[in-house]
Formats: structure tokens, sequence, C-alpha cells
């Protein structure tokens, strides 16, 4: 745990003034001896230096061979709580996290494994709760929140692959920094809803390098996340960038989080345009296969996330409206969802959860017939659905 305050002055303690972080009982001896009682930092954690992946410099070749299966220890609803308090620990572990680099501070490793860990954990519980709930929350930043959903995606991958439990959490963590460099970029070019010039898209590709110097200052050392934030936007026909690399010299862990990368982006709303919804982004990333992305690499997403991807928005034959909440792996058309709307697309007072794959036998069973991209409708799922989480 981390002290945050105590029940009488820093002065006069042996402990620095900044805080305290326990790593043993000799630590809470040491509290103990001087206090009545302390307050705790919930949301930061003292991390375990033998457990702290994103301190290590080298890393098993072996790392990305499946060997771990994964399987559901809880249910949607079981870990929905969980999830709920996850995202809110990752979120406020991001605001952290970006509020030290654009103020010039060192990034804290220590946060981003606090920020990763209990998603993870969730993801592992649950393949479905925290995609659920990440993707109703409303999406005010584009940098925040593209951040954790990558971190989610990339999270959800690794299980899907079977790779073990710290190589996820580099990949999280990778997806959670890969664009930490636009910290030092202007706002308003972010946010330009225009073309942008060629010296403009230089500037933009610069946030590459930045992130790595904002790592080179930082005890982040994880060969994982280092790769993943200096060659997440080259591609396999050798057409992207800092260096052109190709194929498979571009490092497995960035191969994977430019797909996610590019996926969560087109699935998302831009300055300079609307949202795609994520069963389009899923297409548009099949259609770039053996082009812009390894094959395999995105036959195996597309696996992962499913025909409509948990937190999708979409229409039933009904013209009701719902969000996918679980896959049915054995029928991955027929998902479990919740339904949010009448077939005249008025807002229902009261969800309701129905499983597409419970009435699969029956004539005239309800299906889903296109996807949406969020907010279509004018319906505020995100909105809707805070007050019942």
């Amino acid at each position: 745990m981390f002290v945050c305050r105590l029940d009488r002055p820093w002065e006069g303690t042996p402990f620095p003034l900044q805080g305290v972080e326990l790593r043993s009982e000799a630590d809470i001896k040491a509290i103990r001896d001087l206090c009545h009682y302390v307050y705790i930092d919930a949301l930061r954690q003292a991390v375990d230096t033998s457990r702290a992946v994103l301190a290590r410099e080298s890393a098993a070749e072996t790392r990305f061979r499946s060997s771990v299966t994964y399987v559901d220890r809880a249910t949607v609803d079981e870990e929905m709580p969980h999830a709920v308090e996850a995202l809110a620990n990752a979120t406020a572990m991001v605001d952290r996290i970006y509020a030290d680099v654009s103020s010039g501070r060192e990034l804290s490793a220590e946060y981003v494994e606090n920020a990763v860990r209990p998603l993870v954990s969730s993801v592992l519980r649950s393949a479905d709760a925290f995609l659920y709930i990440e993707g109703l929350r409303k999406h005010d930043s584009y940098s925040y929140s593209h951040a954790i959903s990558a971190s989610a995606l990339a999270a959800a991958f690794g299980r899907h692959m079977g790779f073990a439990h710290e190589t996820i959490i580099s990949l999280a963590a990778g997806g959670l920094l890969m664009d930490i460099g636009k910290m030092r970029l202007p706002a308003s070019l972010l946010n330009y809803q225009g073309t942008l010039s060629s010296s403009e898209v230089e500037l933009v590709r610069s946030h590459v390098q930045h992130g790595l110097d904002i790592l080179a200052h930082s005890k982040i050392t994880d060969p994982d996340v280092l790769n993943i934030v200096s060659s997440h936007h080259e591609r396999h026909d050798g057409s992207g960038y800092p260096h052109g690399r190709k194929a498979t010299s571009i490092p497995i862990a960035a191969r994977i989080l430019g797909i996610i990368d590019a996926y969560d982006a087109m699935a998302s709303v831009r300055p300079y345009r609307p949202a795609n919804s994520r069963h389009q982004a899923l297409q548009h990333i099949y259609g770039a296969r053996d082009v812009l992305f390894q094959a395999e690499m995105v036959e195996q997403f597309l696996v992962c996330l499913g025909t409509y991807p948990t937190g999708s928005l979409v229409e039933l034959s009904t013209g009701e409206i719902a969000v996918v909440m679980a896959q049915n792996h054995v029928r991955r058309l027929r998902p479990r969802v919740v339904i949010v709307s009448s077939p005249t697309k008025q807002p229902l007072r009261e969800f309701r959860v129905f499983d597409l794959m419970e009435q699969r036998e029956m004539r005239n069973a309800t299906e889903i017939v296109r996807s949406l991209a969020s907010g279509e409708f004018g319906i505020d799922v995100a909105e809707y659905f805070l007050e019942r989480t």
C-alpha cells in the first residue's frame, strides 16, 4: 500500500514528505510504532519490484508462444462490478500519467503498472465484462479513451492467443503508452479538422520519437513496450513509419498493437470524421490483411473480437437497438445483447437482456441486421448505463 497521510505531521518522522510505500512487515511496524492510524491512497499501490514487468530489460523469445488456456472464471454479471472498478482505476491512473508528462515530470512506471494490472486481471477473469463496460463509457478525450481501449484490447488479444500473464501485462502497458508522445504536440494540431500539410504530417509522426524520449527518462525498460511505442505505425508492406520496416522485421508486439491502434481509431469519433461501427472497422482491418497488417494476426484478431465485438451498438430485425454484452463462441452471429430502445428507436426506461442464442431454432428468430456507429439514432448508451453500473 501507499501511505499518503499520517495522523501526525510528517516532520519529525523518518518518512519522506511525499508519502511512504509499505512493502514489508518491517515497513508496517515502523508506521505502527509512530501512528495510531494512517491514510492510504487507494489508487496508488506499492509495486513489488519482483513483479514489475515494465522494469525488465530482456524477455525470452518464447514469450509469444501460446502456453496458457484461459477460461472465464466469472460471468459478465459477476465480473461487472470489478470491471467498473478496474476502469475507474485505469482512468484515474491515466489522468495522473498524462498530468505528469504534460508537466514535464517523469513518467511513472508504478502508475502504469497500477493502471494495467487490475484491467488485465478483469479481462482474464471474464473475456467480455471489461470490454462491455469500457464500450459504454463516455469518450470525452480521444487520447485518454484510446489509451484505455487499446490497453483492454491488447489484454483481450493476449488472452485469446494464450500468452503468459506477464506478456499480457506488457502488451496492455504498450497499448496504454503507445501514443504518449502526442502529449508533446500542440493540441490544435491533433484536433485539426482539415487536411494536414506535409510538414504538419511529419510533426504528428514525431510523436513516436517523443514517446521514446519520455520512456528513456522513466524506469520503463520492458522491450515489448519500447517496441510497441517505436513501431506500432510500421506496416506489413513497408509503407509505415518511422523506419519503413516490413513484415517480420516489425516486432510481434508492435504488429499486434498496430492492428489494435488502427481498429480503435476507426471505431472512434475523430475531429476530421465520424466513427465507423466496430463491425465496419473490423472489415477495414480484414481488407488490409497482407497489405498493411500480417494476415494470420488479422484473422486471429477477428476471431478474438467476433463478428460483432463486445460493446458494439447493433440494430435487431425487430427494429430495436441493442448493445452486445457477451459473445456466444459457438454461434458468433448470436451474441447476448442488452436491448436499449423500442422498435421505433425510442430509448427504453429499463433495459432488457436478451440472448440471441436461446431462440436459434425458432421461426422468425430475432437477428442482428446491421452494426451501428456510436451515437446513431441519438441514443447515448454511455449516459443510459452510467446510472445502472
